[in-house]
C-alpha cells in the first residue's frame, strides 16, 4: 500500500483512476480495498486464472524483467527496489519509447494527450 500511497500523492489524482490488478490476496484484501475507496480510486480485477484481463501489466513486467531483473543480482531487497525504481521512473515513463503509443513515451504520451484536452 505504501507504493500506492507514493503513486496517489504524486499524481495529485483528479479524474477517476482504475487500479486493474489480478486476484492476488494483497490485491483483495480489506485493506487495500479500503485504501482504494479513501482515494475514490475504482477497483477492477481480471477473472481467475485469466492473465489476458491483465495485458497491459503482464506486459510491463515481462519487459521489467527482459530488460533489467533478469540481468541482475541484487544482494539486498533495498538494492533490487532502488534498480526497479531507476528502472520504472527514469527510463521507462520518461524516456522508453512504447509501439502502443505511437513510439513516444508514456510522459510524452500523456502531455500531448493533456494539450488535446
Amino acid at each position: 500500500m505504501r507504493v500506492l500511497r507514493l503513486a496517489v500523492q504524486k499524481r495529485r489524482i483528479q479524474d477517476k483512476v482504475v487500479f486493474h490488478s489480478d486476484q492476488g490476496c494483497q490485491y483483495t484484501s480489506d485493506s487495500f480495498q479500503r485504501t482504494l475507496k479513501e482515494y475514490g480510486i475504482e477497483s477492477s480485477m481480471s477473472r481467475a486464472g485469466n492473465c489476458l484481463d491483465n495485458v497491459v501489466t503482464e506486459r510491463f513486467f515481462r519487459s521489467l524483467k527482459s530488460e533489467r531483473v533478469n540481468y541482475r543480482r541484487y544482494e539486498t531487497r533495498h538494492q533490487a527496489i532502488a534498480d526497479i525504481i531507476d528502472y520504472i521512473e527514469p527510463f521507462y515513463n520518461q524516456k522508453r519509447k512504447h509501439y502502443r503509443l505511437g513510439n513516444i513515451s508514456p510522459v510524452q504520451y500523456e502531455i500531448n494527450l493533456q494539450k488535446t484536452a
